[in-house]
């Protein structure tokens, strides 16, 4: 496959999706075509799916049946969308992808990371991103500005332990796999986070 999925991951509330969309209107501007999807969602199918997950009335849904809706999601977006669009060249900014569910549902919902990768491993085939960008900031602070500007769903309202838990393993897994994850500082401005966003992007892209 001739295109490029790039990743955009990071706590609730990290600014990881208006740096994508900044991102996308500067590559744009100087001439790259993108293709921008979201997770959960991306597709008709996909969408409503995700308010299915996200609706805060589903407080009795169970981990299991979560993590599935998750990856029958991603597998319509992979055979809609990401597949044919990376056979034909095309750049990919998603925002979230595989490492969110191993995370959130992995750990976060105690599943296991093994367990939770192999429904995954079913849904997206041999699809992998070519860069992932790891939004660092503290969860909380990511949280509660998220809780300030937006209406929260249903897991931006878990309670802060399920979000330190997704948190210190994003922390882990960054650190332990540099090579495929890069980490950006998401304390600072969107000015400056768009800048190193783009420096990582481009230096993919032009590699």
């Amino acid at each position: 496959m001739n295109g490029k999925l790039i990743v955009f991951e990071g706590p609730d509330g990290s600014g990881k999706t208006t740096i994508l969309k900044k991102v996308n209107e500067k590559l744009t501007d100087e001439g790259y075509k993108l293709k921008l999807v979201r997770e959960p969602g991306g597709t008709d199918i996909s969408e409503k799916i995700r308010e299915i997950i996200i609706d805060n009335d589903n407080v009795n849904m169970a981990a299991k049946t979560e993590s599935l809706l998750f990856a029958a999601s991603r597998a319509q977006l992979v055979d809609e969308k990401l597949r044919p669009a990376l056979e034909n060249g095309e750049i990919i900014l998603c925002d979230r992808f595989v490492l969110s569910s191993l995370l959130y549902q992995g750990v976060g919902r105690g599943l296991g990371i093994d367990e939770v990768k192999a429904i995954n491993d079913f849904a997206i085939g041999d699809i992998k991103p070519n860069l992932t960008i790891f939004f660092n900031i503290d969860y909380k602070t990511a949280l509660v500005r998220k809780r300030a500007n937006f209406s929260a769903d249903r897991l931006e309202n878990e309670d802060f332990d399920f979000h330190k838990r997704i948190f210190d393993a994003y922390i882990n897994i960054a650190d332990r796999y540099k090579d495929d994850i890069k980490q950006v500082d998401a304390t600072r401005s969107i000015e400056e986070v768009s800048t190193d966003v783009l420096k990582l992007i481009k230096d993919l892209l032009e590699d």
